[in-house]
């Protein structure tokens, strides 16, 4: 009756070090995400209190890129950020939805002015790398807030 009972566990314990080991294989949440920490090394703190901000939207490669501008009622752009290679065109495209609204460059690198009118549009060439934060002055503090994160190809 011994040999039973060994057997049984052993087989107890192997399968008790088997779970062991696979859940710290399996995807649990360690607060390591190195994609969260490289958009807090970009952006900083920019996104803290933005509306719609789910990440980078990596639209690296294309030519044009269209961001609209009074999403998530009426007081976002979407998407938020977007990655772009050098000489990309982002169009800003208003929606129509939150009243008057523009894009405002932090640094004055480009703005728009106040529009409000569905299917105004606003363009601007990316030369240049780096990370290009913006707002609509209206609505800053409401939490309307982009960047375009450019990078060389």
């Amino acid at each position: 009756m011994d040999e039973p009972t060994t057997r049984r566990r052993v087989l107890l314990g192997t399968a008790g070090v088997a779970t062991v080991a696979l859940s710290g294989c399996m995807g649990g949440d360690d607060g390591g995400n190195p994609d969260a920490d490289l958009e807090e090394d970009t952006y900083g703190d920019w996104f803290a209190s933005a509306r719609g901000y789910e990440g980078t939207v990596d639209q690296t490669g294309n030519s044009e890129v269209t961001v609209e501008v009074g999403t998530e009622g009426g007081l976002a752009y979407t998407p938020a950020a977007v990655r772009v290679s050098t000489g990309t065109t982002v169009v800003w495209e208003w929606t129509g939805q939150g009243g008057l609204h523009n894009v405002v460059e932090e640094d004055d690198v480009f703005s728009s002015s106040n529009k409000g009118e569905e299917g105004a549009t606003f363009t601007h060439t990316f030369d240049e790398p780096g990370v290009y934060r913006y707002v609509c002055t209206p609505h800053e503090h409401q939490g309307m807030v982009g960047a375009v994160d450019v990078v060389e190809e």
